[in-house]
Formats: C-alpha cells, sequence, structure tokens
C-alpha cells in the first residue's frame, strides 16, 4: 500500500487527489467532492478516471472506505469503480410527505439536498 498521509476529512479533500479501489488499483482522480460541510452531509465523490474528457464516475459516500492527506481508498474492486455511474445533474428525486413537512429534520435534508443538487 503506498504512504497516502495522515487520516483526514472530506471537509480538505482536494481536486487531484488520487483515488485508489479496494484491491489498490488507481482508479482516477478526485474531481470533486459532494458536501454540505455546514450541515456535515458527506454526499461522495466525483472521479476522474481518464485523461480524456467524459471520464467521471460517482462514488457514493458508502463506497468511500478511507479518506487520507494524499489519497482516497474506496470499498469497491478496480472492476466494480468501472461500472459506477456517471454523475448526473439531479441524481435523484426527494420525495416529502406534506405531512410530515413541519419537522426540523425535514427542513434540514430539504435544505442539504437543494445545495447538493444546485437547487438553492
Amino acid at each position: 500500500m503506498r504512504d497516502l498521509g495522515q487520516p483526514a476529512s472530506y471537509l480538505v479533500l482536494d481536486p487531484g487527489v488520487e483515488v485508489y479501489s479496494s484491491d489498490d488499483q488507481l482508479v482516477g482522480r478526485v474531481e470533486h467532492v459532494l458536501a454540505v460541510p455546514e450541515d456535515d452531509i458527506f454526499d461522495g465523490i466525483v472521479i476522474d478516471t481518464s485523461v480524456l474528457p467524459g471520464g467521471h464516475r460517482f462514488a457514493d459516500s458508502e463506497e468511500v472506505d478511507r479518506i487520507y492527506d494524499r489519497g482516497v481508498i474506496l470499498k469497491v474492486s478496480a472492476a466494480e469503480a468501472e461500472s459506477l455511474p456517471e454523475p448526473s445533474q439531479n441524481p435523484g428525486v426527494l420525495e416529502v410527505d406534506p405531512a410530515d413537512d413541519s419537522s426540523d429534520l425535514s427542513r434540514k435534508l430539504r435544505a442539504a439536498w437543494d445545495r447538493i443538487s444546485g437547487n438553492y
């Protein structure tokens, strides 16, 4: 295993940091982090897997194993990383039951989703 430095947080993860699979294969570099730091929500990372345009893949936070100063390790193998989805402008739809809309948690989740999806 490479020397990736000290354990770190997604809050300090910079573009260009190398991303490795669980089987220690370089799969790309961090393109950007999807997060809402104010609410401590880490959604995942977009990985640039190619030197050519169009090689972006999305690794959900559940697929990120460890973050270090100089690298990220995924929970998936190199073969599985090739099958990660391409990021999209609108990755999903958040449905809220109007009856549950009054809770503080609902407001926070809606605000986080709006920031992540660019609808703020």
